[in-house]
C-alpha cells in the first residue's frame, strides 16, 4: 500500500538507487514464474565503461504536483539536476532550447520547489550536507535569495499554494521539533501567520482555499487512520473521517480543487484503492478500483485532469482523464518506460512529464494538449554509452525457504550464457516495506557492465504485493526475510549463465541492515557483502531516531518493536552484537551526516570485522547523509563497488 514509514529510518535514498516521487509506468507486462529465456548476444562487443561514464548521464525532476511546474507565461518548467556534479534549479525552456541555471551551490543540494504563480521568483530547498534539517528559500526576480525559515536544528517543507496565488503554505518544526506546524506566507511581502499548531499528526495536505487541512494518524504499521480540521472554525477538533474496526490502513493522497479529499485505503481487500471524502456534507465513494495498489492521484490545478498511477509488479500503469468529459485521455506515442512527474500548465493546455526505462534514464517531455504534438526537452543518457549496450531487466518469481514466492527484478549481462558463466549479485531494497522496480540506475548498469548479474528482491514485507506480503516481516526482521534473500542466491545458482560460486550481496539502508545479517547470521551464504549505511545495532537506532519522525514513532516500535521491552530481540537481530561471525570480505560506505544511520554504527561493524582479520573496506563520505547527493561522491562509491567485487568476487587483481 505504501513504505511503511515514509521518509524515515529505513527509507533508501533517492540518490543511491532509485528515485521517490511519482513513479509511473506506460503499461503493464506478464511476468516470467521461472527461469527467463536467455537473452540474444549482442551483435557486437560492449564496451566496459567507468562508474563516470555512467554518472554523467544527468539527472532531472519536476517540482511536485502541488506546486507550479510551469513559469507564469508557460515558456519554462522549473526543475532540479545535477548536471553540475552537484543539483541545482533550472528553467528549461518548453521550446527546446538550453536549460538556464537558477542556483549556483557547488557544495549543498539544491532542490527546486515551485514558480511563483505571477512572476519569476521561485522556491527551492536544501539542508545541510545530508542531514535533512531543510530550508526554504525564496529566490527573487534580481537573482538575491532570501531564507523564509531561518534557525537551527529545524526542518521545514513545501505544502501548497493558495487558489488566488496571494499566499503559500510552509510546514516547520521550529516550536517543536517533534511535530510540524503549519504557516501561511504572503505572497507580496513573506509576512506569515501560523494557522495550525500541531499536536503529533502527520500533515498530509492542506485545501487551496485555506479551509481544510488533512492529517494523517499512524497507529499501528497495519492501521491508521485520517483527520480533517475546518480552520474556518476557530473552536474546529480535527474530525475523525475514518472510523473503523480492525486493522485497516488510510493515508491521503490530496485534497482536489473540489474540495474532495482524496484518500487511499486496503479495507477493501489486499490492494490500496482510492476513495472521495467530500468535505462539504461527508459523503464517501469508490473513486479508483484496480488489481493492484493505486500508487497517487494528482490534479491539474484547474481540476480538469486527474492523474493516477498503479504499481502492477514493480511497474506503474498511468491513467490521465479529463474530468469534464469523463473520458480517459489518449497519450500521443511516447518513448517506452515508466512516466514519471506529471504536471499541467495553469491554462491545461500542455502536459510535461518524465519517462525512464531500464536502458534510458529518466527524460523531460512537454505535450501540447490541443494538438497532441510532443517535444522532447532533455537528452539524459551519456552519449559515450551507447544505449543498446545497457540491460532490460526482467521480472521474475522464485520461491523461498517456505514456498512464498519472491517477485524480483533480474539483470542479465550481455555476453552471459552457460558458456561464459557471469558472478552475480542479490540487490536488497531499503524499507522494511520499500521495493526494487523496473527503471535506470546508473549503479546496476556500471555493475552489470562489468560482468556481474543482478537479483533485485522484492523480500517479504516488501510493498506493491498486497497487505498479507507487506506484513509478513513484521517483528521477524534479520530472520525469513533474510531466508528470502538467501534464496535468491539459490535461485540465481539455478540460472546456468550464472557462476554459482560467485555469489554476493549488496544493499542500502534496510538493505544495508540486510546485507550485514547475512553476512553474521548466514556467513557461508555469500561469498562478499557491500553495506551501504545499513543499520547495525538497532537498539541504537530505534534509541536515536530524528525528533520529527515522533508522529509515527508509535507505528515504527509496532513494527520493529519498542526498544524499552524488545531490546533483547534487538540485540539478537542486530549484526554488530555477533560480528565475530563475519568471515567474508565486507565492503562498508557510510555518509557522515546521515541522521538516520549514524556513522557510529557502520564504525563499529567496521572495527569488528577488522579484529576478525577478515578483509573490509571503509569509505566514509564527510558531506553526505543517507543516500549520496554529489555526483562525484556516487561515482567513486560505484568504482570502489566494482573495484571490490573485481578483486573479492571475480578474484582480478583489480578493476577491468
Amino acid at each position: 500500500m505504501r513504505q511503511k514509514f515514509p521518509g524515515i529510518i529505513l527509507c533508501l535514498s533517492v540518490l543511491w538507487i532509485s528515485a521517490c516521487g511519482d513513479r509511473q509506468q506506460a503499461e503493464k507486462t506478464e511476468v516470467a514464474t521461472s527461469a527467463p529465456a536467455a537473452s540474444p548476444a549482442p551483435t557486437t562487443s560492449v564496451t566496459k565503461h567507468s562508474a563516470e561514464a555512467f554518472f554523467e548521464t544527468t539527472t532531472y525532476a519536476l517540482v511536485g504536483s502541488s506546486a507550479h511546474t510551469f513559469s507564469p507565461d508557460g515558456s519554462s518548467l522549473l526543475m532540479s539536476s545535477d548536471a553540475t556534479g552537484v543539483f541545482n534549479a533550472y528553467a528549461l525552456p518548453v521550446d527546446g532550447s538550453a536549460a538556464v541555471q537558477l542556483t549556483d551551490s557547488d557544495d549543498n543540494a539544491v532542490f527546486a520547489v515551485s514558480w511563483f504563480p505571477d512572476d519569476e521568483r521561485i522556491l527551492y530547498t536544501y539542508d545541510g550536507g545530508g542531514n535533512e534539517l531543510n530550508h526554504v528559500i525564496v529566490r527573487e526576480i534580481d537573482g538575491t535569495n532570501r531564507d523564509l525559515t531561518p534557525g537551527d536544528e529545524l526542518k521545514a517543507a513545501f505544502l501548497k499554494w493558495s487558489d488566488d496565488g496571494k499566499y503559500f503554505y510552509l510546514v516547520t518544526t521550529e516550536r517543536n521539533q517533534t511535530s510540524f506546524d503549519i504557516y501561511r506566507y504572503a505572497t507580496n511581502d513573506y509576512s506569515r501567520e501560523i494557522v495550525y499548531e500541531n499536536p503529533g499528526f502527520q500533515i498530509s495536505d492542506i485545501s487551496a482555499d485555506g479551509r481544510w487541512v488533512a492529517l494523517d494518524k499512524p497507529r499501528t504499521s497495519a492501521d491508521s487512520d485520517i483527520y480533517v480540521l475546518d480552520l474556518a472554525d476557530d473552536n474546529a477538533e480535527p474530525l475523525l473521517v475514518t472510523e473503523h474496526e480492525g486493522n485497516i490502513e488510510y493515508s491521503t493522497y490530496e485534497i482536489s480543487p473540489e474540495n474532495k479529499l482524496i484518500y487511499s485505503t486496503n479495507e477493501h481487500g489486499e490492494f490500496a484503492q482510492a476513495w472521495s471524502y467530500d468535505l462539504s456534507d461527508g459523503t464517501r465513494k469508490e473513486s479508483i478500483k484496480a488489481d493492484w495498489d493505486v500508487s497517487y492521484v494528482l490534479y491539474s490545478h484547474s481540476g480538469r485532469y486527474r492523474v493516477f498511477g498503479v504499481n502492477a509488479d514493480a511497474r506503474t500503469v498511468v491513467q490521465v482523464r479529463d474530468m469534464e468529459s469523463g473520458e480517459e485521455l489518449t497519450l500521443p506515442e511516447l518513448p517506452a518506460g515508466d512516466l514519471r512527474n506529471v504536471r499541467f500548465s495553469a491554462d491545461d493546455t500542455h502536459m510535461a512529464l518524465i519517462v525512464n526505462a531500464d536502458d534510458s534514464p529518466s527524460n523531460i517531455h512537454i505535450i501540447d494538449l490541443v494538438d497532441g504534438n510532443t517535444r522532447q526537452l532533455t537528452s539524459a543518457l551519456n552519449p559515450e554509452i551507447d544505449q543498446s549496450h545497457l540491460v532490460q531487466s526482467e521480472v521474475i518469481r522464485y520461491k523461498s525457504f517456505d514456498g512464498l514466492e519472491i517477485p524480483s527484478i533480474l539483470y542479465k549481462p550481455h555476453g552471459a550464457s552457460a558458456e561464459n558463466p557471469v558472478p552475480a549479485m542479490v540487490l536488497v531494497h531499503g524499507g522494511p516495506g520499500g521495493q526494487t522496480r523496473t527503471g535506470y540506475r546508473a549503479m546496476v548498469q556500471h555493475l552489470v557492465n562489468h560482468g556481474y548479474a543482478i537479483l533485485g528482491a522484492n523480500n517479504r514485507g516488501s510493498s506493491g504485493y498486497g497487505k498479507t506480503f507487506y506484513h509478513l516481516d513484521d517483528r521477524h526482521h534479520g530472520e525469513d526475510d533474510l531466508q528470502d534473500i538467501v534464496y535468491g542466491r539459490k535461485y540465481l545458482e539455478s540460472l546456468d549463465w550464472v557462476d554459482g560460486s560467485k555469489v554476493g550481496v549488496i544493499g542500502g539502508s534496510y538493505g544495508g541492515y540486510m546485507v550485514a545479517a547475512a553476512l553474521t547470521f548466514e556467513p557461508e551464504a555469500f561469498e562478499v557483502g557491500i553495506d551501504i549505511f545499513g543499520v547495525t545495532n538497532w537498539v541504537r537506532t530505534l534509541e536515536s531516531i530524528p525528533p520529527w519522525w515522533e508522529s509515527f514513532k508509535e507505528s515504527l516500535y509496532d513494527e520493529m518493536g519498542d526498544p524499552a521491552t524488545d531490546a533483547e530481540r534487538h540485540r539478537r537481530i542486530s549484526p554488530l552484537f555477533h560480528a565475530e561471525n563475519i568471515v567474508k570480505p565486507t565492503l562498508v560506505v557510510q555518509g557522515a551526516n546521515d541522521p538516520r544511520v549514524l556513522q557510529v554504527e557502520s564504525d563499529e561493524l567496521v572495527a569488528a570485522i577488522q579484529a576478525n582479520e577478515v578483509p573490509v573496506e571503509y569509505l566514509v563520505f564527510p558531506d553526505e547523509g543517507h543516500g549520496f547527493r554529489k555526483k562525484q561522491n556516487r561515482i567513486t562509491a560505484s568504482d570502489a563497488y566494482v573495484r571490490f567485487l573485481d578483486t573479492y568476487l571475480k578474484g582480478e587483481s583489480g578493476p577491468d
